[in-house]
């Protein structure tokens, strides 16, 4: 072979070296088109599967305005399964309201209910402390709201009002207990490191719901004592009932800025993720049952 053929067969080489790394070059680039633009879609249609639909909300109890906030799936046909949240001692705020719009997912039309009155929230604990102290103790006033958000709840369009439940946090999960024991109509009711403290009915009132407790095993706020006398309670009574105490978890483990503010005021407050997603599977599951029956 001459000098200039090798030349020549030297530069074709090059060449198609090149054609071949620019081949394999696009083939990766389509590939990884590919894969972004399936993500896009499986996103797009993760959207497009829900339309959740919030807005504030305004109805009576005793003369006093309540400012609650609604939320649904506009996706979701016809007349559905309706859901009450309590909020926390800490009142109706953004912790809650996520809460409503992440049930709102599951296509449950959900009422964010104020039991305070006028909206009224607190960034303090004394004032929370203070504000749950006034509905605790006078409990008809506090019946009156959760039955004037029930009655609300009932009559919005896209619910059915055979059945309703009720979840509650906090001051909220003692709430739900406490409406329970009074007999409220309801298909079921779920307490996340709730209060256990019972509040007495004028008369003895046989449970309709079936009823969920989410415990940390180690809240400091309820006592052994308390566990054992709603397990004594609801046996006695045959209601549907499960009590769950999750290990290591304290008061507010569903609240992810429960660490933040146990340190900010020096409380036993702390988010437990895992606690967290458990409780909720569970709860998820209670609803769907309780829904179907």
């Amino acid at each position: 072979m001459s000098k200039y053929q090798c030349l020549q067969y030297t530069k074709e080489k090059v060449f198609i070296k090149k054609i071949s790394k620019e081949g394999h070059a696009m083939k990766r680039i389509m590939v990884i088109s590919l894969i972004i633009a399936g993500v896009l879609t499986i996103a797009n249609t993760a959207v497009a599967a829900h339309k959740i639909i919030g807005r504030n909300v305004e109805y009576t109890a005793g003369g006093i305005t309540m400012k609650g906030y609604l939320a649904y799936d506009g996706k979701v046909q016809g007349k559905h399964p309706g859901v009450l949240v309590v909020h926390e001692w800490w009142g109706q705020n953004t912790y809650v309201r996520k809460r409503v719009r992440m049930l709102a997912r599951l296509g449950y039309t959900v009422l964010a209910l104020d039991m305070y009155g006028e909206g009224r929230t607190a960034q303090h604990p004394d004032d929370a402390g203070r504000f749950a102290s006034e509905v605790m103790k006078n409990f008809p006033v506090a019946k009156e709201r959760f039955l004037a958000a029930l009655e609300f709840l009932k009559k919005q369009p896209t619910v059915d009002p055979d059945r309703i439940a009720a979840i509650g946090y906090c001051f909220g999960g003692g709430v739900v207990l406490n409406m329970a024991r009074q007999g409220v109509d309801l298909k079921g009711v779920a307490s996340f490191h709730g209060s256990l403290a019972v509040v007495k009915p004028d008369q003895p009132t046989p449970i309709k719901a079936a009823v969920r407790v989410y415990n940390g095993a180690d809240d400091k706020f309820s006592t052994p004592e308390q566990i054992e006398a709603i397990k004594k309670e609801m046996a006695e009574q045959k209601v549907n009932f499960k009590f769950v105490n999750y290990r290591g978890a304290v008061h507010s483990f569903t609240n992810p800025e429960a660490t933040e503010i146990g340190k900010k005021f020096k409380m036993p407050l702390a988010y437990n993720a895992k606690a967290d997603k458990e409780s909720w599977a569970d709860m998820r599951q209670f609803l769907k049952v309780i829904f179907t029956k």
